[in-house]
């Protein structure tokens, strides 16, 4: 495994983490990779495919705006200009650590395939973060630049002053950079931030590509924070090989090739983003449209203009393509094979809802920062009905087979193969398992305790006629309801809720309850023009599930908490709940 100084472990957990990273399925990875590191793999698109389409990038600004293109020559120069930036004016070296507070744009992606050309890290931080918890992402990375995009931040006033109390940082001195988008921000830099567009445009081109330097594939790549909402985040350390092999497994699952045409529109700070629409279509040279971010209006447009075969989303995105009113007309995109779906949970109505609709299919999958992304896919080849069955009839779409780096299981809380059907933590082992958690010795013990990657999430399997094992999850372990001593998946009761005529979202919510632990509650976002009661909803739940898992109080609202990624936040609606604490609820 990597030499690494960023990850703390001991001995023990060392040696558990390097059985999480074998794979029996695929015992050696290295013959699928062709590229010694990503400096490599751009300097080879630059001399093999220079003058051939790589990225058209759409601000998001109108349904019908023009896209600003790239072909891979004109991106790697600037992945060259940016890595001669980093170097040689702010001092980024093999090891070091630039932190981004940014948007989707092309500079933001030259930034990421830059630092890998140097061997450095790439810490990608949630605009959505609070100036407390960037600061501490800051600090616990030892980012040595931090690039941050304006429209980000209304004020750096306070993300200053949280700066300015973090302990001095070993690797050294913190620099700061802007990248300016519209007012030029002139109290910032006069504050000590610096101009990086302004400092990008003084460093000449690079007519030819220049080689990369000699970087190892096990230099780490990535340091993704979790996004948990107790403590603090957790970093995620990648390799550029555990990249690689994700990057591989992807374009062999959905066969990805250099003729392939991919669409983004999720962020990129998240590794759903950088990994399924930037790494894998550069891994084998297939074109990528990227957009700002969603937007309904013209969507199916850009699929028809670019044709498009494959569109990474997330489930709150197909409901709101369901809404959206926006015409679809298949044959205007005729190679369009399907949606990947993944990072949160997919209801089987919203499922069914969308795959009705429009007649295209959603290729399920799961996967973890931790395990770089996707770990598992509802497999490409299904005939329809088979598909439909997987996402329709044992109460939560399939989240489809383990891809061919990483093996999976489903545990008990002793580390112990449970059988088909029964429910347990889903766990991984592979190439692609992260090398462990920056500086947090205590998390990676827990996370490796048995030699596999522990995910926190709660699943079961079944065995396919076919012989494969089918994956499903059931909500996040951390998340159940415990009622009575008696484990409730939210997402079960999700299912239902989200089942019921003129609710748009419905969320089980476990909240405090002096009778039983916990109780279920419920918050749910009706269809505009539809009024519903709480009595109706209860009603509703009880001829579907047992009154133990039936919610006693049910908020309405439209004020759903949601990640970056779209996923719910069912934890932040838990004190609307608080004062029902003290009641007892009997059927």
């Amino acid at each position: 495994m990597p030499d690494s100084k960023a990850v703390s472990f001991d001995a023990a957990t060392a040696r558990l983490i390097e059985q999480a990273h074998r794979c029996d399925a695929l015992p050696a990875i290295e013959d699928h990779l062709p590229y010694q590191n990503m400096g490599d793999l751009w300097h080879r698109l630059a001399t093999d495919r220079a003058d051939r389409p790589w990225m058209a990038y759409y601000p998001c600004a109108a349904d019908n705006e023009e896209p600003t293109c790239f072909t891979f020559g004109q991106f790697s120069e600037l992945i060259q200009r940016v890595a001669c930036l980093l170097e040689h004016e702010y001092g980024i070296r093999a090891g070091g650590s630039v932190a981004t507070l940014t948007i989707n744009q092309p500079l933001t992606v030259a930034i990421y395939f830059a630092c890998w050309r140097l061997g450095a890290r790439v810490v990608p931080i949630n605009p959505s973060e609070d100036d407390a918890r960037v600061a501490y992402i800051l600090e616990n990375s030892e980012a040595t630049l931090f690039v941050v995009h304006t429209s980000t931040r209304e004020d750096l006033t306070h993300i200053e002053k949280c700066l300015d109390a973090m302990p001095k940082n070993p690797a050294g001195d913190l620099q700061l950079a802007l990248v300016l988008d519209g007012a030029s921000r002139s109290a910032a830099l006069e504050a000590g931030w610096d101009d990086f567009l302004a400092a990008l445009a003084d460093v000449a081109p690079h007519p030819t590509p220049k080689p990369p330097p000699a970087v190892s594939w096990d230099s780490e790549a990535l340091v993704v924070y979790t996004s948990g909402t107790t403590g603090n985040p957790k970093g995620v350390v990648l390799t550029q090989k555990q990249m690689f092999a994700d990057a591989y497994s992807i374009s062999q699952w959905h066969s990805i090739d250099e003729h392939t045409v991919m669409m983004n529109v999720l962020p990129i700070h998240h590794v759903n983003g950088t990994i399924v629409t930037l790494v894998t279509p550069a891994f084998v040279g297939a074109q990528v449209v990227v957009n700002k971010r969603f937007r309904t209006g013209g969507f199916w447009a850009k699929l028809h203009r670019h044709d498009v075969a494959i569109v990474s989303v997330v489930p709150t995105l197909l409901q709101f393509l369901i809404e959206s009113g926006e015409d679809f007309d298949a044959e205007s995109v005729p190679n369009l094979r399907h949606f990947i779906c993944g990072a949160g949970p997919l209801s089987v109505e919203l499922a069914r809802d969308f795959q009705d609709k429009f007649g295209v299919k959603i290729m399920h999958g799961y996967g973890l920062s931790e395990t770089v992304c996707y770990s598992c896919f509802l497999p490409t080849d299904l005939e329809w009905e088979d598909h439909c069955a997987w996402m329709y009839d044992h109460g939560f779409p399939s989240i489809g087979c383990p891809v061919i780096t990483n093996e999976m299981a489903i545990h008990d809380d002793q580390g112990q193969p449970v059988e088909d059907g029964k429910k347990g933590e889903i766990v991984i082992r592979g190439h692609n398992v992260m090398v462990g958690y920056y500086r947090n010795p205590e998390a990676n013990a827990t996370a490796f305790k048995f030699g596999w990657f522990r995910s926190g999430d709660e699943g079961f399997k079944l065995r396919g006629k076919d012989g494969l094992d089918y994956y499903f999850i059931t909500g996040r372990i951390k998340e159940l309801i415990i009622r009575g001593g008696i484990n409730l998946s939210p997402f079960e009761i999700d299912e239902v809720l989200n089942s019921m005529p003129g609710i748009r979202v419905g969320l089980a919510v476990g909240f405090d309850n002096r009778y039983w632990g916990e109780e279920v509650g419920a918050y749910v976002q009706v269809q505009p023009g539809t009024t519903l009661t709480q009595e109706q909803v209860i009603a509703y739940c009880k001829e579907r599930v047992p009154w133990t898992k039936c919610p006693k109080v049910v908020l309405f609202g439209n004020d759903i908490p949601v990640t970056s990624t779209g996923k719910y936040q069912r934890g932040k609606l838990k004190h609307l709940f608080e004062a029902y604490k003290d009641m007892q609820f009997k059927d």
